[in-house]
């Protein structure tokens, strides 16, 4: 049994929804944020300062967070695509902010329009202007393992674009496997790469359930000494510029693993429960991760909001 603490972080209120067919407002929005806050999860990635008329879900950013100001013990970030973003950030109030760059040309091209090389320059200086104002900054590497367009992507790639964010101010680095195309091999050796170049305590794993081995993922990260993951109540999720992306990683799936193997999360089980209950009924359709069923008949019944 392991007694070490994993940070779970939330990103179901932005990366959750914001693909998703019926619109949550900001007050509902608000809502889901304070049960999870009230479920114990470390970290929320809360809004995308992202242009509405290109994803209409992410409205209200400056809300939301305006929202969150009195947030204790729970960290709040936000995702910026763009100087334009940052500033819009940072009149918000917001104090955690993460980019988003991918590792190929294509994925970049297609997602923000913008060449590698562009988007690399464009999240560094992001980077830099936020330690500048001292702000905590996160960078992710999407598509870290494969792409959709180019496919496979090699690890020297991703430490590459890694360093560069790491000097342009970047805390921690998470990778991302946007479309759930690793295995875990894949991730053993992606991070076993990574772990040589890096503390493991500045990195983090994304992963998405595509092809049903999110778990197993996380399971190969952690034998390389990885202590953060990023994870979206009830499954929901999914990048709206990657063809065949399915949800994220289940919180409630990664949480009760931990339990499980001993890891220490913090976070509140039957509560998960409810916010996925909750979730169901704000957008009309049954969600949950794969333990959810389990959960439920094991005595972890959710109640009423």
């Amino acid at each position: 049994m392991n007694s070490e603490f994993v940070y779970i972080n939330e990103v179901g209120p932005r990366d959750g929804l914001q693909n998703q067919k019926i619109i949550l407002d900001v007050k509902d929005r608000l809502e889901l944020i304070s049960l999870l806050m009230g479920a114990n999860i470390s970290g929320i990635e809360a809004a995308s300062f992202v242009n509405p008329k290109a994803v209409p879900a992410m409205a209200g950013a400056h809300e939301i967070i305006d929202g969150l100001k009195a947030a204790e013990n729970c960290d709040i970030s936000v995702l910026v695509p763009n100087m334009k973003g940052f500033e819009l950030a940072c009149e918000a109030g917001a104090k955690i902010i993460a980019v988003v760059p991918s590792a190929t040309e294509t994925m970049n091209q297609k997602n923000i329009n913008m060449s590698l090389s562009e988007t690399i320059d464009s999240a560094c200086k992001i980077l830099q202007t936020a330690k500048s104002q001292k702000l905590q900054t996160r960078a992710y590497v999407a598509v870290a393992w494969e792409c959709p367009y180019e496919g496979i992507v090699q690890p020297s790639t991703v430490i590459s674009i890694a360093h560069k964010l790491l000097a342009a101010g970047a805390d921690e680095i998470i990778l991302a496997d946007t479309i759930g195309a690793a295995n875990p091999a894949s991730v053993d050796l992606l991070f076993k790469a990574c772990v040589k170049e890096f503390s493991p305590s500045i990195l983090s794993g994304h992963f998405h359930d595509t092809r049903a081995m999110a778990l197993a993922n996380v399971y190969a990260a952690l034998s390389q000494g990885i202590r953060k993951f990023d994870t979206c109540i009830g499954g929901l999720g999914g990048c709206p510029f990657a063809p065949g992306a399915a949800g994220n990683l289940a919180t409630e799936d990664l949480a009760n693993m931990l339990n499980q193997m001993g890891f220490e999360t913090k976070v509140d089980l039957p509560k998960l429960l409810e916010i996925v209950e909750f979730c169901s009924n704000k957008l009309g359709s049954p969600l949950g991760g794969r333990m959810s069923r389990w959960l439920t008949k094991s005595g972890q019944q959710p109640q009423n909001i």
